[in-house]
């Protein structure tokens, strides 16, 4: 994906790994598969399922076929109103040490122990797959837990500062572009879908520098939109 936008000229992404603990940090619900089995996991309110599941390296030799295989989905879709709001699956593969346990938020259940076979995130980019040593070392992004609320805020509250950073987006739109939403934010920038009147695309614009914390992101954001009004102010200027 290309990289628009006045700061950071070159702007760094999320890891695939980053990326999954951020939906499961913001995640609401979940499918779990076991025993030939599907059940949902509701109101699990923002609180990351992987504090209650114990994630197990595999053990060679160590007659996983006789435990029951336990798979968990997650699917992140978009707060706002855009095409095609799945924006990302999570699936993450292992066998159960343990039995299951209810991961809702404020259960009284046991944790559930589960060797970990690996973790995959569907985008529309493709597929990666997460190993656990790489999970454990990510974070979530800071922004996971805040970025619904965040998008739709700007989208319903500020509509003509989205418009307005239309102007950091290099090649400009065209007249084809019949509408544009606030997609996605993490703490390297903004993203923005561009609706055509056939298909779409995504653009991205660089926070001036990552974020650390939720707290920095009220700057970050209006450093983008002075990039824009300076954008468009060169733009009036005569010739």
């Amino acid at each position: 994906m290309r990289l628009f936008g006045d700061p950071a000229p070159s702007a760094a992404l999320p890891t695939a790994a980053e990326r999954i603990r951020s939906v499961l940090a913001a995640a609401h619900s979940m499918t779990v598969v076991t025993d030939g089995l599907r059940s949902e996991v509701r109101h699990l309110d923002g609180g990351d399922p992987m504090g209650r599941l114990h994630l197990h390296p595999a053990e060679p030799g160590g007659h996983a076929e006789h435990r029951p295989a336990i798979r968990l989905e997650f699917t992140d879709v978009a707060p706002t109103p855009v095409r095609d709001r799945v924006r990302t699956r999570v699936t993450v593969l292992g066998r159960l040490l343990t039995p299951y346990s209810d991961l809702s938020a404020g259960s009284g259940a046991e944790s559930t122990c589960m060797e970990f076979e690996r973790a995959e995130l569907v985008t529309a980019e493709g597929i990666a797959y997460v190993g656990l040593e790489e999970l454990d070392e990510a974070a979530p992004d800071p922004l996971a837990p805040y970025e619904a609320g965040m998008l739709t805020h700007l989208l319903d509250e500020h509509h003509d500062l989205v418009t307005l950073l239309l102007r950091l987006v290099r090649p400009q739109p065209t007249a084809a572009v019949v509408r544009a939403l606030p997609l996605a934010m993490d703490r390297y920038g903004i993203t923005l879908r561009l609706e055509e009147r056939r298909g779409h695309r995504d653009v991205r614009l660089a926070f001036p520098s990552p974020l650390d914390d939720v707290e920095q992101s009220g700057a970050q954001i209006q450093a983008l939109f002075s990039a824009a009004r300076r954008r468009s102010h060169r733009n009036t200027l005569p010739a």
